[in-house]
C-alpha cells in the first residue's frame, strides 16, 4: 500500500534542509517549488526557515558579488550608469549588471521569471505594479531592514505609501514625479490670459487659445497606463475616488474631459497620445498647454524655441495630481538579500539621491532631500515641488492592473461617443468597486 503524498510544504522543507546542506542549488530548489505550485515568495520563506536562505540582512559579504537588475527607465541612462559606478567606487565588491525591459515587457518579464525562479536580485517597478508583486510573494520583505535604517519619516506620504502590503514593507521610493500644467508663455501672453486655476478657467482659456492650428490643450488619453495615470488627477480634484467611480463628481470630471474635446480644444489624437506625443505637439507650438511631468524638462530647455512655464494642474472640488515615478525592491528568490539592501540604502544618501535627481530631472521622494535649494528656487522644479504634496499614489491592491484597464475602457467610450461619461463610468465601477481591496 502507498504512502499518502506529502504537502507541498512539507516536500519543500525537506529539500530546503538539502540546500542548507549544500547538496541541493537554490536555482533547483525553486523549480521544485514552482513546479509544486508553490509562490517563490513562500518558497523563499520556508528556505530561510531551513537555514538554506540568505545571510542575515544586515550583514555583508567581503566576497565579490554581482547583482543583476531590471530597470525599464529611459535607456541610456548616463545618471543611472554613473549610479552603478559611484556604488562600485564604493562598495568594490559589489558590481551592479543591469538589464533593461520596456515598461510594456517588463511586467509580464517579471511574473514569468518569478513562476521559472529566475528572477534578478533587484527591480526597479513602477510603483502602482508594487503591491501586486508584493502580494504574489514576488519580493522580499524588508520591513526589518528598513526598521533599522530608520529614515521612513522623511519620505513623503504618497510615494512611500506604494510600497506597503499589508502592514509590511517591500521597497523604498527611488525617483518620483506627478503631473503639472506646461504652458506656451508667449501665446497666453499675446491672448492676454493667465494659466489656468480652476475647471471653469480651464475650459475657458483652451477654448481661447485655440486657434491657427493650435489647440488649447494637450493631454494623454491613450489606452494604456499612460491614459489612466492623466485621468485619475481629474477624478481625485473633482472629490471622487475609485471607490465612487460612478459619483456625480467623477461623472464632471469625465463630462470636463469630453467638453474640452467637443469644444476644439483638443485632437482627437489625444485618444491615442503618449505623454511623449502630447508634449511634442507643446514643443511643435500646435497646442498652448501641455499636462505633463517633470522628465520633460530637460527635452523642453533643448529643444523649445518659445517662452514656457510651469502651472499647478487646475482645481476642481480640491488640488490634486497624480504620483509617478518607481520603486526599488529586491526580489524574494534573491541569494544575495543583504547586498543589494546595501545597495538600495546607499542610493537613499541625501549625496546620491540630491546627485541622481537632478541629473535625471526626477523629484526627490525624501522630504529633507526636497528642501534643497536645487529645487527650492528653480522656477519649474519648485512648482513640481509644491504639487507633490496634493499628489495621490496608485495604491489600490493587487488588482489595480484590472481597475486601470476599466477605467481606460470608461473614458475612451466617452471621448469617443460610443456612451455618456454617466453610462461608460458606471460600468467602469460595477468592474473597480469588487476589485477594490
Amino acid at each position: 500500500m502507498s504512502s499518502p503524498s506529502l504537502p507541498p510544504n512539507a516536500i519543500l522543507r525537506d529539500l530546503g534542509t538539502r540546500v542548507a546542506s549544500g547538496r541541493m542549488s537554490r536555482r533547483t530548489f525553486f523549480e521544485r517549488a514552482i513546479a509544486l505550485g508553490v509562490s517563490s515568495g513562500m518558497a523563499s520563506v520556508i528556505l530561510a526557515a531551513c537555514g538554506g536562505g540568505t545571510s542575515s540582512p544586515t550583514a555583508s559579504s567581503n566576497g565579490p558579488v554581482t547583482l543583476t537588475l531590471w530597470n525599464a527607465l529611459a535607456h541610456p541612462n548616463p545618471a543611472l550608469t554613473q549610479l552603478y559606478q559611484d556604488f562600485h567606487a564604493a562598495y568594490p565588491h559589489i558590481t551592479i549588471q543591469e538589464t533593461y525591459y520596456s515598461y510594456a515587457d517588463l511586467y509580464p518579464k517579471i511574473v514569468s521569471a518569478a513562476a521559472g525562479g529566475q528572477l534578478p536580485d533587484i527591480l526597479n517597478i513602477d510603483n502602482p505594479n508594487h503591491q501586486a508583486y508584493s502580494s504574489q510573494g514576488i519580493l522580499a520583505d524588508l520591513t526589518s531592514q528598513i526598521t533599522s535604517w530608520g529614515q521612513a519619516s522623511t519620505y513623503y506620504k504618497g510615494p512611500w505609501s506604494s510600497t506597503l502590503w499589508k502592514g509590511k514593507n517591500y521597497g523604498v521610493p527611488y525617483e518620483s514625479n506627478c503631473l503639472c500644467l506646461y504652458y506656451n508663455a508667449d501665446i497666453l501672453a499675446a491672448a492676454g490670459v493667465k494659466p489656468p486655476t480652476t475647471w471653469a478657467e480651464l475650459r475657458s482659456v483652451a477654448k481661447q487659445l485655440t486657434t491657427n492650428g493650435v489647440y488649447g490643450y494637450s493631454m494623454s488619453l491613450v489606452k494604456t497606463e499612460e491614459g489612466t495615470f492623466q485621468f485619475l488627477p481629474f477624478l481625485w480634484q473633482s472629490g471622487a475616488d475609485l471607490d465612487s467611480l460612478d459619483s456625480p463628481g467623477a461623472i464632471s470630471a469625465l463630462q470636463l474631459l469630453v467638453d474640452l474635446l467637443d469644444d476644439g480644444s483638443m485632437t482627437k489624437d489625444v485618444l491615442n497620445y503618449t505623454q511623449q506625443d502630447s508634449i511634442t505637439q507643446f514643443v511643435g507650438k500646435k497646442a498652448a498647454m501641455s499636462m505633463n511631468g517633470p522628465w520633460q524638462l530637460q527635452g523642453l530647455k533643448t529643444n523649445a524655441t518659445f517662452k514656457y512655464a510651469v502651472a499647478p494642474l487646475p482645481q476642481g472640488q480640491q488640488a490634486s495630481s497624480v504620483l509617478g515615478g518607481e520603486n526599488w525592491t529586491v526580489a524574494g528568490s534573491s541569494s544575495h538579500v543583504n547586498e543589494a539592501w546595501s545597495f538600495i540604502q546607499w542610493t537613499q544618501g541625501v549625496k546620491e539621491l540630491t546627485t541622481y535627481d537632478t541629473t535625471a530631472g526626477n523629484l526627490p521622494s525624501r522630504q529633507d532631500v526636497a528642501q534643497n535649494a536645487v529645487w527650492q528656487t528653480d522656477p519649474y522644479l519648485s512648482v513640481f515641488i509644491n504639487q507633490f504634496a496634493s499628489a495621490k499614489a496608485r495604491a489600490y491592491g493587487p488588482n489595480y492592473p484590472q481597475m486601470s484597464a476599466a477605467i481606460q475602457d470608461a473614458f475612451q467610450s466617452a471621448l469617443t461617443g460610443q456612451a455618456s461619461p454617466a453610462a461608460a463610468l458606471q460600468k467602469a465601477a460595477g468592474i473597480v468597486k469588487p476589485l477594490l481591496p
